[in-house]
């Protein structure tokens, strides 16, 4: 398996947009829609002459060894160990003693390195994209500045702020202009259910976005049909939230969430969502449920977050 899904440059210079998918092994629905809109991107020329691409698009596979597995991770959750002081430390190991998820790294940051190198960027903009085990609506994460919120909003979803405050380690923690040392911006986008099939035109529909949003291609080159799909699946949901409580977890705790929650599910402050060793677990305040963990790997029994439209501007 490439690690490789695909490249595309065109003649004008411009940012490198670097997306990923399948960071977990066990979420199909990023590199599936990678591997289409490279396709996609050769036949456009030809359907549309006057079509223009600006920058470079790179789609990589993220965690190979749990894709080839079926696992989220073997060994360590790769979303979870981008922090400096680990990919230093991986970067600076003899290969032979890394173990799996430190050579995904390896892999992934001497690949990125050398793209940074031969295609010379002045600005990157990182697109990972994820699914859920829980179905419901779709959502964006975004980093604490100002472009990765527009590009949230762009992708048309319910945009998650302050979620990097609830859990560490994130491709979106390490992929900004003070590691990488080129203005950088990165995004997760999560586009529905893990083997949702529409979890994949979703991204598609994403990708297709931000490369609109970040000047790669033009907006009248964009169907509308991708802001429609999104704008239709985010209807009704709040536009901005904000992180309230995350619920950690490991294996002694004998996690269990209770069954029939929903991502953006309404829940009351005492509703009783799951169960550990300890008994049953509250929520501590009214707010909208978010990744209700229904898979055996996770860190994470779920997220609670609340609306923060009104604080934007953007009603109720």
């Amino acid at each position: 398996m490439e690690r490789i899904i695909g490249r595309y440059e065109g003649k004008i210079k411009g940012t490198l947009l670097i997306c990923l998918g399948s960071i977990h092994g066990n979420e199909p629905a990023g590199t599936k829609a990678l591997e289409l809109m490279f396709k996609m991107l050769e036949v456009e020329p030809i359907t549309n002459p006057s079509f223009n691409f600006r920058g470079r698009l790179l789609g990589l596979r993220g965690n190979l060894r749990a894709i080839q597995a079926g696992k989220r991770y073997l060994q360590k959750d790769l979303n979870r160990q981008w922090t400096v002081a680990n990919v230093n430390r991986v970067m600076q190991t003899d290969i032979t003693k890394l173990t799996a998820e430190d050579l995904e790294i390896r892999e992934l940051m001497d690949l990125i390195n050398k793209e940074i190198a031969e295609y010379q960027p002045e600005k990157i903009v990182l697109l990972d994209l994820h699914t859920t085990t829980a179905f419901g609506g779709i959502f964006t994460v975004v980093a604490d500045d100002a472009e990765s919120l527009k590009i949230g909003l762009e992708l048309h979803a319910p945009v998650i702020r302050g979620l990097l405050k609830g859990i560490k380690g994130t491709s979106l923690h390490y992929f900004n202009q003070e590691n990488i040392g080129i203005p950088t911006t990165a995004v997760c986008f999560e586009s529905g259910q893990h083997n949702e099939q529409l979890s994949i035109n979703r991204a598609i529909a994403a990708i297709t976005n931000c490369m609109r949003t970040i000047g790669c291609v033009r907006a009248e080159d964009v169907e509308n049909q991708h802001d429609k799909l999104l704008m239709e699946f985010s209807k009704g949901l709040p536009k901005i939230s904000q992180l309230i409580m995350t619920h950690p977890i490991n294996e002694k705790d004998k996690f269990v969430m209770r069954t029939g929650y929903k991502n953006f599910q309404r829940v009351k402050k005492g509703e009783v969502v799951a169960d550990d060793r300890k008994g049953p677990i509250k929520i501590v305040k009214d707010g909208f449920l978010l990744m209700p963990l229904y898979q055996k790997q996770g860190a994470d029994g779920f997220f609670l977050i609340e609306s923060v439209d009104i604080e934007f501007g953007l009603g109720s």
